[in-house]
């Protein structure tokens, strides 16, 4: 599968972390999800662990407002903690009720250590960082989602969560954080912002939260 058009920032970090961006949007979860061998045991474990990281995340994107330098900026950021809060969360409250999981138990769940790592991880570049380090450390969940559901076919047991990422209203999340996170580097680094001084660093941060998302969906193959 090609490669899906969100930006020149992702594409430039995505090449640059090819190895663990294979191994996170091809994980072994992942494949299951797509040809719905995955133990019901090890999604439902999966979707509580990420309900909390979701709680994080959104937190971490209203970070994202705090950082912002331009209006365009802090709409993007707001807008998706919208999504996350209102939208993508809703998912995992609907599949887990059907199972008898209420959002009470779900927001008071236990963290596992993969989870704490992460979103701390993430948290910890927006907090000791600058908004192009938080947008870094963020951008490989967004675009990872967005790539993984475009490219697994949403027709087996998993077909609800497959068509979320999948969707339409999922694909424009994607692409206008792709075009703010442009627009956000070109202002701070200038036309070829691979050339800056600060360029490693970034990358960085985007490699360690691509292998902090492999390690996410390990965790997730243990509640099997």
């Amino acid at each position: 599968m090609t490669a899906p058009d969100y930006g020149k920032t992702f594409a430039l970090w995505r090449e640059g972390a090819s190895k663990a961006w294979g191994d996170y949007t091809r994980h072994a979860f992942v494949e299951g999800l797509g040809d719905g061998t995955l133990p019901r045991a090890a999604f439902l474990h999966y979707l509580v662990q990420d309900y909390v990281f979701l709680v994080h995340f959104s937190r971490a994107w209203s970070l994202g407002v705090v950082k912002s330098e331009t209006l365009d900026e802090m709409k993007i950021c707001a807008g998706t903690v919208d999504a996350l809060v209102n939208h993508e969360m809703a998912l995992h409250v609907k599949t887990c009720a059907a199972e008898g999981i209420d959002e009470a138990t779900l927001f008071a769940a236990r963290e596992e250590v993969e989870n704490l790592a992460y979103t701390r991880y993430v948290m910890d570049a927006g907090l000791q960082g600058d908004f192009l380090d938080l947008m870094a450390a963020l951008a490989p969940c967004v675009f990872g989602y967005g790539e993984i559901g475009l490219r697994l076919i949403a027709d087996g047991p998993y077909r609800d969560w497959i068509d979320t990422y999948k969707d339409d209203e999922y694909q424009n999340v994607c692409e206008a954080v792709g075009a703010m996170l442009d627009s956000a580097v070109a202002r701070r680094l200038g036309d070829s912002p691979e050339n800056a001084s600060r360029w490693a660093v970034l990358q960085d941060r985007f490699t360690t939260a691509t292998e902090l998302e492999v390690g996410f969906w390990s965790m997730g193959l243990r509640g099997a």
